[in-house]
């Protein structure tokens, strides 16, 4: 074990693991050791400035957002608390951390400077489209149908932060992730209610949104906090997903209900936990070790892409040190799959891998396929 790696075990050790600090933000966040978290997920205050009541076309009395905790005298005020927490928040991150933090056009572009001033560097700018938005019920402006989430990292040096970029992509479908998110609000069985049946907190945030950051952002293991924590999203999606979470929490009856939705969660397995990773994330294998292993022949045949045996025309033999060899002439090219690959099309590279395939009765396979075959053996 290194120096740092114990310091960082110690460090880990003095955290308040899966537990709700109930207090003020500031005070709380005051009271987390320097670089000690790997991700920080806030839902702060709006700061709506909502004036008079709002109501539906049918008279009835909109329930929105008009807590003592999202109000502020002025816009200083809530500027001067935005880069207080902002401050804390890049001081108890670790350096290969992130934080992500959610907003509306009320707030957002505030929040945005003050990540700025502060030295933190913005990654990415997510637009969270909400697929059953409120509508604008006073029909004098466009339905605000998104939020906006700004992902950045502590400094413009920072390095080694997580992103699992090819889980991003399997999760859409092996599509490269976007950052446009069309995701519903929390609505139905997940939204918490009081005992009158209203809605328990008038923010909460839907477990998919917290579900795609976490994924996105976050190794199992990791820690991550919410000062914002509110009902507990953050908390509930982050043990499903075999994450630790800290949560700073002002109101009782909030941290209350965050708990006892949290003690209802249950972590996924091990094995449903693992994440598809990007080939250059994955053990290297070389394509020797394949005919060391008897998963290729020496002599066995490699086809170029094609559906069916039949149709393919490109073919290539095994050699016993792993290279390949271009038609039946004794002075044809040889050499690896990649470079044989790349011959066999006059093009000036080739991932042989996803290039050459081997015969399956009558279909053609991908050659990857043994390789990942190795992976999975270990």
């Amino acid at each position: 074990m290194t120096h740092g790696a114990g310091m960082s075990k110690n460090i880990v050790k003095k955290l308040p693991l899966d537990m709700i600090l109930q207090g003020d933000c500031l005070a709380q966040l005051r009271t987390l050791p320097d670089n000690s978290v790997d991700v920080v997920f806030a839902d702060p205050p709006y700061n709506l400035q909502l004036k008079g009541d709002l109501h539906r076309p049918d008279a009835s009395k909109v329930d929105a957002v008009d807590d003592e905790w999202d109000k502020f005298d002025n816009f200083a005020a809530y500027d001067a608390f935005t880069r207080a927490w902002l401050g804390e928040a890049q001081r108890v991150l670790k350096p290969t951390g992130t934080l992500w933090v959610i907003g509306s056009y009320h707030n957002i572009f505030r929040v945005g400077t003050a990540l700025q001033d502060l030295g933190y560097w913005i990654l990415n700018d997510i637009i969270w489209r909400k697929t059953n938005p409120m509508p604008n019920f006073r029909g004098t402006r466009f339905t605000n149908a998104h939020e906006t989430l700004i992902w950045a990292a502590p400094d413009e040096n920072a390095t080694g932060y997580t992103f699992n970029y090819q889980a991003m992509k399997t999760l859409n479908d092996d599509v490269q992730m976007r950052s446009d998110w069309s995701l519903p609000i929390c609505t139905g069985g997940e939204r918490l209610k009081d005992e009158g049946g209203s809605k328990l907190h008038p923010t909460q945030k839907p477990e998919s949104l917290l579900h795609r950051v976490l994924l996105a952002s976050t190794e199992a293991g990791d820690v991550v906090l919410d000062p914002f924590f509110g009902t507990g999203t953050t908390g509930a999606v982050a043990k499903k997903l075999g994450r630790h979470f800290i949560g700073i929490e002002a109101e009782a009856d909030y941290a209350e209900a965050a708990m006892q939705r949290i003690g209802r969660v249950e972590k996924l397995s091990d094995a449903e936990l693992e994440l598809t990773q990007s080939p250059k994330a994955q053990p290297r294998v070389a394509f020797g070790t394949l005919v060391e292993r008897g998963l290729v022949k020496p002599g066995m045949q490699l086809f170029g892409p094609a559906r069916k045996v039949s149709a393919a025309q490109i073919k290539a033999k095994v050699r016993a040190d792993g290279s390949v060899k271009l038609g039946r002439e004794k002075n044809a090219p040889s050499g690896s799959i990649h470079k044989m690959g790349a011959a066999a099309q006059g093009a000036p590279s080739c991932n042989g891998w996803t290039f050459w395939h081997y015969k399956d009765g009558e279909k053609l396979v991908p050659i990857d396929n043994l390789r990942q075959k190795v992976r999975d053996e270990g």
